[in-house]
């Protein structure tokens, strides 16, 4: 067994994602509020997608597959791995094409067993953070043993600082593995990430919180003037399961709902070196062929009448609304 399977399995003894996907209920503002559609300028009706790029800075590969999606297909933001060797080459993107939206992908883990990285911060403003290695535990379930929430809360803001001064118009923050979304304690360090820094963030959904005895969370949240999408679709996508990766997506997108629904996938190619990193390499490849060139999918999004969007629309109302409320 993996350690990436081991984590899952404990993660799921929590009852934290312990179905394939959850899709979560609208955010909790009263009935006679406008949608979040609406307040975007949109129609409550219309359905709104958010394909959000996972992992951009994690290697050279899932670089080149992100800003292809961006470019020629539905992706229309992603969040980066700001400790990674690659984050370099991804800020020099980001720079030279200010109009793509980019958010910081909170990492608390190294995960893949030959290719690993340490933290953003001095490590010992955050020994707990670190393995007998010096690199980031590899599983989430090690970092909620060893970390303290406080020490997860240094290095989630080190590594938005880091993204900031490299000159990335930062939209919106998520956390890799879910590390920040997972235990209550360090949901709040997550939020206070987002607070601190005025951003929107991915936000699990009500049936986790209710699984996890939060069902409040979400409404607690909207109510600091955090925004996040409507819905979250949440897969894995096992290899164990042999699930087809473009009829699962078709799936998806063929029974959204109106309002904002927000996606993840790990764009990748079937390059040399992800392969060596990762045995995932498969699904991340048929990820971004979906999402990217795939004719089904395209005619799919056009006949649904989907609108991608990214998250910088949501900051911008994010930090317009919060203005105005004080």
């Amino acid at each position: 067994m993996s350690g990436v399977q081991s984590t899952r399995i404990l993660l799921t003894k929590l009852a934290v994602f312990s179905v394939p996907m959850l899709l979560a209920t609208a955010s909790l503002n009263a009935a006679d509020q406008p949608s979040l559609a609406e307040r975007l300028g949109y129609k409550a009706t219309d359905k709104l997608l958010i394909v959000n790029g996972d992992d951009a800075g994690m290697c050279h590969t899932a670089n080149l597959a992100t800003t292809e999606c961006m470019e020629k297909g539905f992706m229309r933001c992603a969040t980066i791995m700001t400790p990674c060797p690659w984050f370099p080459e991804i800020v020099s993107y980001a720079k030279s094409h200010p109009e793509k939206d980019f958010g910081v992908h909170l990492t608390h883990t190294s995960e893949w067993g030959k290719y690993r990285w340490g933290s953003v911060a001095p490590s010992d403003q955050v020994p707990g953070m670190i393995d007998k290695q010096g690199y980031l535990w590899p599983e989430v379930m090690d970092v909620y043993g060893h970390a303290k929430p406080e020490e997860a809360l240094i290095e989630g803001r080190a590594q938005i600082k880091r993204a900031l001064a490299a000159g990335i118009d930062v939209s919106h923050i998520d956390s890799h593995m879910g590390t920040m979304q997972m235990h209550p304690a360090f949901v709040k360090a997550y939020v206070q990430l987002a607070v601190e820094f005025d951003l929107p963030i991915r936000m699990a959904s009500q049936e986790t919180l209710s699984k996890m005895g939060h069902p409040e969370l979400r409404g607690e949240i909207s109510a600091k003037g955090i925004l996040f999408p409507d819905y979250f679709v949440y897969e894995e996508l096992k290899d164990e399961k042999k699930q087809d990766v473009k009829t699962f997506w078709l799936g998806v997108v063929r029974k959204l709902r109106p309002g904002v629904t927000e996606l993840y996938i790990h764009a990748g190619t079937p390059s040399d070196e992800l392969k060596a990193i990762t045995g995932s390499w498969q699904t991340r490849s048929q990820e971004f062929e979906v999402f990217t060139n795939d004719e089904e999918m395209k005619s799919l999004i056009a006949e649904q009448k989907i609108t991608p969007i990214g998250y910088r629309p949501l900051r911008d109302l994010q930090r317009k609304e919060r203005q105005q409320a004080k």
